[in-house]
């Protein structure tokens, strides 16, 4: 605005507010000090993601193409994840793992007899849904596995709700089918338990009966995969500048900041300049998982990359821009801005945000002391959704609150409920951190009250008219200075400035908004009790004549009960 600093300061002290030259204003007084200068200032972020990502926005359908699925396996621990992988890739990904336990989250891309297919190979849910968490969706189906020996386990259920939650395709493939104590059958009725009925069973889940070991059926479960990801019709753009997100990141000794990176749309190209999250950089080199190098990555495609200035988080996106100083730029603004959030706490939704009316789906994660309770709590609260408010349990349990509870929480704004337990210190300071609502009980009447004043809280509250006043017009005024003026008579009630009034010519509803002025001689006035005269000039509407009645009321809002439908 080419204005002396000192010009600024002046104008900040007549408006009451002292300031240093270096001292940092609020939006409002900026705009406000601007207008004072004769300049109309706005406010418009440096990293907005609508800004930075418009072709996102703006794919045209003619320049999407096919591009492959991104398969996420999930599963029990032991229950044959990394094995299924290792049998699909034909290569020993477990001899480079710590005691045969996935140790990270990996990125290959397969080719089949049907296609490629690109897989995620997650350590267990807590990492699939803290990437979701950031906004990462990067899966397009899950395949669960299931040990046909030993059945559904904790960590399946959890991985089941967790897919669940992120709306994403489920593939059972029930493993270990070799062994002599495997019962495919009776895992097939322990799944269905949790909402994943089989085709063969009149389902819409798609179950295959495998042994990652002896390589039995892999390639059905692989034309599986092929023949849902073409009922998805999943498409990208690849003409244009890459967008994605980094599945990991570490800093190499060698090499320095290496993240594998997801391709989603685009074309990811050597040289191009883009910001993940907080930081930036330009693309120097490009290795797939078998440490090939080339120099372009289409959708779907997994790849690593070096050149960026700090190892980005997991889960972080990533989008391409034309010019070095654009990146720069918007990761130091995003950083200025996780710092200045990093000091503000986060607060998902809370009892206290239901009440107020600000949900309209309302999820639960539940974990009781007990089976028992479980089952008793799950049934009356699941009764108590209406067509107007969903009640929603993603998640159920008896035992402690963990970690994994309050991650799947925070990425699905849920609320999380206690039964005769209390969380430990770690996963109280998590759900601090996370922003994440744990409320414990004692009683289950309490627990289900409450539940039911929130979301009570939650329903449009019913409307009533309320007439508080009548005035007939005797005379009408053309003012000048104030316009229209009806000279009234109060016949009812009271004349008030700070309601609703109508105007009635021959009982027909001519004008509905506010009065303007209500004037007892010269003086304003806020009301002018029955049998007295006034002054009265409606809001934006001159056509008053003589006879025209006034109607002055309010609108009362009254709290709904909650109206069980079941």
């Amino acid at each position: 605005m080419n204005l002396k600093v000192g010009d600024i300061l002046r104008k900040l002290m007549a408006l009451g507010t002292l300031a240093t030259i270096n001292q940092r204003l609020d939006t409002d007084t900026a705009i406000l000090i601007a207008n004072e200068f004769g300049f109309d200032a706005k406010l418009s972020s440096l990293y907005e993601e609508e800004d930075i990502q418009k072709d996102s926005t703006e794919d045209d359908k003619a320049n999407l193409q096919p591009r492959s699925p991104i398969v996420t396996i999930m599963g029990h621990v032991d229950h044959g994840k990394t094995s299924l992988l290792d049998a699909i890739r034909h290569s020993n990904v477990i001899a480079g793992e710590a005691g045969g336990i996935t140790q990270h989250i990996g990125a290959y891309r397969v080719k089949t007899s049907t296609g490629e297919i690109t897989f995620l190979d997650t350590p267990g849910h807590e990492a699939f849904t803290a990437m979701r968490s950031r906004g990462a969706q990067a899966t397009d189906i899950v395949i669960l596995v299931v040990s046909a020996a030993d059945g559904v386990m904790p960590q399946t259920i959890e991985a089941i709700n967790h897919a669940k939650a992120a709306n994403v395709p489920i593939i059972v493939a029930v493993n270990k089918i070799d062994l002599p104590t495997a019962n495919p059958e009776k895992i097939r009725q322990e799944i269905s338990n949790y909402g994943l009925l089989p085709e063969e069973w009149g389902g819409d889940t798609i179950m295959v009966d495998i042994s990652a070991k002896q390589k039995m059926n892999i390639d059905s479960l692989l034309e599986l995969v092929q023949l849902k990801a073409e009922m998805m019709e999943l498409k990208a753009n690849p003409n244009k500048h890459a967008e994605g997100i980094v599945i990991e990141a570490k800093l190499d000794p060698r090499r320095g900041a290496v993240a594998t990176v997801l391709v989603q749309s685009g074309t990811l190209h050597i040289g191009d300049n883009l910001v993940v999250g907080t930081t930036f950089g330009k693309v120097r080199a490009m290795i797939d998982e078998y440490g090939k190098r080339f120099d372009k990555a289409i959708p779907s495609m997994p790849v690593e990359i070096l050149g960026l200035n700090e190892p980005p988080q997991a889960g972080d996106k990533f989008v391409v821009l034309e010019h070095e100083s654009q990146v720069r730029e918007i990761a130091n603004a995003r950083k200025e801005k996780a710092k200045a959030d990093a000091l503000r706490p986060k607060q998902h939704v809370s009892l206290l945000d239901l009440n107020a009316g600000k949900a309209k789906h309302l999820k639960i994660i539940l974990k009781t002391d007990v089976q028992g309770s479980l089952g008793a709590l799950c049934d009356a609260l699941e009764r108590m959704s209406n067509s107007e408010i969903n009640l929603e349990i993603i998640h159920k349990g008896a035992g402690s609150i963990t970690e994994s509870d309050v991650v799947l929480a925070a990425a699905s704004d849920a609320l999380i409920v206690g039964f005769n337990i209390r969380p430990d210190a770690a996963v109280e300071k998590l759900a601090e951190t996370e922003g994440v609502s744990i409320n414990v009980y004692r009683i289950i009447y309490d627990l289900i009250a409450d539940i039911k004043a929130a979301m009570e809280g939650l329903l449009d509250p019913d409307t009533q008219e309320k007439i508080t006043g009548k005035a007939v017009v005797k005379q009408v005024f053309k003012l000048s200075s104030a316009g229209t003026v009806a000279g009234c008579t109060v016949t009812e009630g009271k004349a008030q400035r700070n309601v609703k009034i109508r105007l009635l010519r021959d009982n027909v509803i001519i004008f509905e908004g506010n009065s303007s002025a209500i004037k007892r001689f010269k003086d304003d006035v806020k009301e002018v009790e029955k049998g007295y005269e006034c002054g009265i000039s409606l809001e934006n509407f001159s056509d008053i004549k003589v006879s025209d009645v006034m109607e002055f009321f309010t609108i009362e809002k009254i709290a709904r009960k909650l109206v069980n439908e079941n």
